[in-house]
């Protein structure tokens, strides 16, 4: 299903609060650039003559190979890496690489980064890229840029005019509109021995619903669930969240199923630097997608635009040939398997706010303009020491035109463990497009239905 369903979500939607407190969108003569100088969602259209190529439309040929059943087969197998970066030339390419990353190549001699030719393959569905186009004249910040005003489905802000606004970008960007996935998640120990935790996934933007009604839950972007399936200790405990956008006037709403007690409860915890579901400690609540949730403990800093060598058409990490054995190392995932290319991405830094709370004083965002999806981001604890590394393992769903990750990481390079999240290798169904979900699934009495052993 494709949306064309115009949905005025806000947590803010009088008109008294939004004049008071909204921020302005971009002017019409600004919004034209969209689908001429840039692309249809705001990245640079033209290349940057050289390494990084003009974008054209993104990767419209589905592979041949390719069965329409979820397993996503690899357009670039046959392409070898131009360089390898490592030990011995890091300071050659720093300037291309985030901090965390120089760290992870100078504290592991195995972490080597492969850089291959650029293909931007990003691209989104026809309405979905008109509708950001009219999202750029008519979406607001409002409550302190806590929430938005006038927004519909696709991306907010295609012309970012601050940090926040490129977040809220990566936030709400289109990941297929409904999908179910079964995924692993590992968070080895030191030497490497770990076990996977078995996932299954479910997320419905509130437009897709099949009972939609605009009039409803108009706070709420979407709706998550997660069942653990594996290991039988922790199988059948499922969480429920309704991820409202303005999560100060409300905040967002989570339940927990546990099996064992057989009880749904209120999970106020899930959020912020709450622990992650089943992490072993290894990241918060918001470390999921990357980054999720309020932003409202951060000052957020547009610092500008750079070219960096991040994870990207990360096919190889999805490749049905490979074992969990053959990907998880110790340290990190295997980098051989791994392909980094040059693409222009957003920097942003949140700062935490004076008299806030939270374990990362500081995150360095870098955010891919062909996708708006964080990339890479780096975390410093209230030292200001460089703590955590993320890197999200880009990769586009051609059948789909879904930008997504083939995995995402973190990296702690203090305890040297990590946490991989979004493993499908030796997974059946990874990925569903296209389920069909009402609201009536997504409710406290639905999650014990579906918390049983």
């Amino acid at each position: 299903m494709r949306l064309t369903k115009n949905v005025l979500a806000t947590g803010v939607l009088a008109a008294s609060l939004v004049a008071a407190n909204a921020q302005a969108a971009v002017s019409a003569a600004d919004a034209a650039k969209l689908g001429d100088t840039l692309t249809p969602i705001g990245a640079e259209k033209a290349g940057n003559g050289g390494d990084i190529p003009a974008w054209d439309g993104g990767l419209s040929q589905v592979p041949a190979a390719y069965k329409g059943d979820g397993i996503y087969v690899n357009p670039f197998a046959n392409e070898q890496p131009l360089f390898t970066i490592d030990q011995s030339n890091v300071g050659d390419h720093a300037d291309k690489l985030s901090p965390g990353q120089v760290a992870m190549i100078n504290k592991y001699s195995d972490y080597v980064i492969p850089v291959y030719p650029t293909h931007r393959t990003s691209g989104y569905p026809d309405d979905i890229e008109q509708e950001t186009i009219e999202n750029a004249t008519k979406v607001e910040l409002v409550q302190g840029g806590n929430g938005l005003a006038n927004y519909q489905n696709a991306t907010p802000f295609p012309i970012p005019q601050n940090g926040l606004e490129v977040i809220w970008n990566h936030i709400t960007r289109y990941r297929g509109g409904s999908v179910q996935r079964n995924v692993g998640q590992v968070t080895p120990q030191e030497n490497g021995a770990y076990s996977v935790v078995k996932f299954q996934d479910e997320l419905t933007w509130r437009a897709f619903l099949t009972d939609f009604n605009p009039d409803e839950d108009a706070n709420v972007l979407f709706y998550f669930k997660q069942a653990i399936t594996a290991p039988a200790r922790l199988a059948g405990n499922v969480l429920l969240v309704h991820e409202t956008i303005d999560q100060i006037e409300e905040p967002r709403r989570a339940w927990v199923y546990n099996a064992g007690q057989r009880r749904v409860r209120r999970a106020p915890q899930v959020a912020y630097d709450g622990p992650g579901t089943a992490s072993d400690g290894m990241r918060t609540s918001d470390n999921f997608d990357m980054y999720n949730g309020a932003p409202d403990r951060y000052n957020w800093e547009l610092v500008g635009k750079k070219e960096m060598y991040i994870p990207y058409n990360s096919y190889r990490l999805v490749d049905r040939d490979l074992s969990y054995d053959e990907i998880i190392k110790a340290g990190h995932i295997n980098q051989e398997l791994t392909r980094y290319e040059l693409h222009r991405v957003w920097h942003v830094r949140a700062t935490l706010k004076s008299g806030e709370r939270h374990i990362y004083a500081q995150r360095d965002f870098f955010i891919d303009e062909d996708s708006w999806q964080a990339s890479v981001i780096d975390h410093y604890d209230g030292r200001g020491e460089l703590w955590r590394v993320a890197e999200a393992h880009n990769m586009y769903f051609y059948d789909q035109e879904v930008p997504w990750y083939a995995i995402e990481v973190l990296y702690d390079l203090l305890s040297g463990r990590y946490l991989a999240l979004g493993l499908t290798n030796e997974e059946s169904d990874p990925y569903t497009f296209g389920v069909e979900r009402a609201s009536r699934e997504y409710t406290p009495a639905a999650l014990r239905r579906a918390g049983t052993r």
